[in-house]
């Protein structure tokens, strides 16, 4: 069963459906990045972010192999198992096989329907079906924690 903020952090992806693809940005409706998407959602459900983002390339943290994404998602978020997924997850990814994990959207469907919420560059904020292609990259399922301390 999905929780109270996973349906809002879900009904708060969607409202940034449409916003352009701008790197580093996160600013609903002017432009948003995967990780400025996660943030907004963040700042909607419980204000200010857990921590500064640093500025970041777009090959951030692929030359040192550090995942740093997914360290910080396992510092704010709550690990869930990949076979259960539910509406309102965050879900990382890693786009190629000896990558570091560096995309992250939010799941709407689950199902026959699968379909997740993320920034995707030349693309902006879209609700994509989570075809074959991108399941198999998916390296992790968090959930938004309840409460924060």
């Amino acid at each position: 069963m999905t929780g109270p903020i996973a349906l809002a952090a879900l009904r708060e992806a969607r409202e940034w459906i449409g916003t352009p693809y701008v790197h580093q940005a996160s600013a609903k409706g002017h432009g948003a990045d995967c990780l400025g998407l996660l943030c907004g959602i963040w700042r909607k459900l419980y204000g200010d972010l857990p921590e500064a983002i640093p500025a970041y390339s777009p090959d951030w943290s692929e030359a040192a192999k550090t995942e740093d994404m997914w360290c910080a998602a396992r510092r704010h978020l709550r690990s869930k198992s990949l076979a259960r997924p539910a509406a309102g997850d965050v879900v990382l990814f890693r786009m190629h096989d000896r990558a570091v994990a560096k995309h992250v959207g939010v799941t709407a469907e689950v199902g026959r329907r699968s379909s997740f919420v993320h920034a995707f560059s030349g693309h902006g904020v879209v609700e994509s079906p989570l075809s074959t292609p991108w399941e198999r990259r998916i390296v992790a399922r968090f959930s938004f924690p309840e409460r924060i301390c």
